[in-house]
Order: structure tokens, then C-alpha cells, then sequence
């Protein structure tokens, strides 16, 4: 079955870097959209970037400059590098494969970004 785990959040100051990754298993990986979502408390999930089969991204432009969608189809992962992190960037980031409905979504990693 489709399996997908995030790792990489954590604390971070106003400024700072983290690497988010997103393994996935149970489908291929290399023909699929993979997308990366995020829900700040008390607001709805929102998109923050995908990344093609082919290599073509998309940002919010909440994130555009900042962040960088990629992915490595020989380990199945994406990855989101996250620069000049804001407080309000502070949310559960979702890794989520558009293609597998409800069923296409991880459990999230929490980024939270406080002085």
C-alpha cells in the first residue's frame, strides 16, 4: 500500500534552513506528482509545492524564492530545502501524492520557526 514518511522538521530560528524528505513506498514513484502541503494551527491545509515527473515545479507564493521542491527517484524521495524561514511558516508539513486521494498523504512533520 502507499506509504509515505516525512522527517526533517523541527525548531528553527527566524532565517534558518531545514530539509524536509518525504520516503515513499508502495507505488512509482518516478511517474508520479508529488506535492508538499502544509496546515498552520487554526487554518485550512494549504499547497505549498509539487514537483512533476518530468522535473517541473510549482510554488505558493508564500514560499516562491525561498523554498526548493526536488526529488530523487532512485531513493523515492522528495525533498523541500526550506531558506529564510518566517514564523509563519510554522505548520505540519504534508508530503501527498495528488494521484491516491485520501489515501495519499504521511503523517506530517512539525516545522516550527520561533526566536
Amino acid at each position: 500500500q502507499v506509504q509515505l514518511v516525512e522527517s526533517g522538521g523541527g525548531l528553527v530560528q527566524p532565517g534558518g534552513s531545514l530539509r524536509l524528505s518525504c520516503a515513499a513506498s508502495g507505488f512509482t514513484f518516478s511517474v508520479t506528482t508529488m506535492r508538499w502541503y502544509r496546515q498552520a494551527p487554526g487554518k485550512e491545509r494549504e499547497h505549498v509545492a509539487y514537483i512533476t515527473s518530468g522535473g517541473t515545479t510549482n510554488y505558493a507564493d508564500s514560499v516562491k524564492g525561498r523554498f526548493t521542491i526536488s526529488r530523487d527517484n532512485a531513493k523515492n524521495t522528495v525533498y523541500l530545502q526550506m531558506n529564510s524561514l518566517k514564523p509563519e511558516d510554522t505548520a505540519v508539513y504534508y508530503c501527498n501524492v495528488p494521484a491516491f486521494g485520501s489515501l495519499g498523504w504521511g503523517q506530517g512533520t512539525q516545522v516550527t520557526v520561533s526566536s
